[in-house]
């Protein structure tokens, strides 16, 4: 009966350790410095925006740096782990893009540059070839990698329109009621 217990209280130790053990492992696409950066831009969404394009464009440099290195398990790993750095970071970057959209914060200025950057990330990306390790997380950043491409051309185009209807609205972090 006691070693029973002994048993139990064992188990339920080791079952405590897995859900730790795997925060642990949760990766942050952005360093310290980064999210710090990001934190002192506040709410300037133009400043933001300029933050995460130079991010992503980090991310991208790594990887395409990766890819002329001889291929491996550690390689694999590595780019893999890069990928899916890449996608959490634009999915971040296309949530914080919706919330200016809505809010009619003027960001046409940094738009333009990350029009023209996510054209380069997507051939840097589409020009990997999968590997077994590797081959999901490419995919995903490939899909969003475009869907930020179409997000950012999409409202380029849309606040262009917006706010020369809206001249008295140009230059604004958000839209305040009338």
């Amino acid at each position: 009966m006691r070693a029973l217990r002994c048993f139990a209280l064992i188990l339920v130790c080791l079952l405590a350790v897995f859900p730790v053990r795997a925060q642990k492992e949760k990766r942050d696409p952005l360093t310290e410095a980064q999210i710090e950066q990001i934190r002192e831009a506040g709410t300037d969404p133009a400043e933001r925006v300029g933050l995460y394009t130079k991010f992503v464009d980090e991310h991208v440099d790594t990887i395409k740096g990766l890819t002329k290195r001889g291929h491996s398990d550690a390689r694999s790993r590595r780019l893999d782990d890069e990928l899916q750095d890449l996608t959490a970071l634009m999915d971040e970057f296309g949530a914080n893009i919706d919330v200016y959209s809505d809010r009619k914060a003027d960001i046409r200025r940094t738009l333009k540059p990350l029009s023209e950057a996510a054209p380069r990330w997507l051939e840097v990306l589409r020009a990997l070839a999968p590997e077994r390790g590797f081959e999901l997380s490419l995919k995903e950043a490939i899909e969003s990698g475009q869907d930020l491409a179409d997000q950012a051309t999409s409202l380029l185009r849309e606040q262009t329109d917006y706010f020369n209807a809206h001249k008295d609205e140009r230059g604004q972090d958000r839209a305040e009621p009338k």
